[in-house]
């Protein structure tokens, strides 16, 4: 007569996770622009850069403004150079909700926060 040993599946080191992290953010490309972005962003206190070899992540805590004349600054360019256009360009993927502003892209964790600027009304119809 043969025992059988029961088997057991190896416990994953995965987990899922539903509560909201208060984070948003985006990849740039690892370029001289989105570098120049990644240097602007880095002096925020809710931000963290975070650079690879062929990208660059922007992690920020509830919400950060990316202000284009910052951007025209920091790469010694004219006003107006750095605009939602070049920005997009430079992106390539975001988590949270991306409001673009004539002067600014302002990233938000919570899309309650965002809903002023979207238009959006958060009241329950009943």
């Amino acid at each position: 007569m043969t025992t059988t040993t029961p088997r057991t599946t190896a416990k994953s080191p995965f987990k899922a996770d539903n509560t909201a992290s208060n984070m948003c953010g985006f990849t740039l490309m690892n370029n001289q622009v989105g570098a120049i972005i990644a240097e602007v962003l880095g002096h925020l206190d809710n931000v963290t850069i975070t650079h690879l070899p062929s990208m660059i992540r922007v992690d920020g805590k509830g919400r950060f403004d990316l202000v284009y004349a910052d951007v025209d600054e920091a790469a010694g360019e004219e006003e107006g150079w750095f605009d939602a256009a070049e920005f997009e360009e430079s992106m390539s993927t975001h988590y949270g909700r991306m409001v673009h502003l004539d002067d600014r892209t302002i990233m938000f964790a919570n899309p309650e926060d965002a809903a002023e600027y979207l238009d959006f009304d958060l009241k329950v119809i009943r």
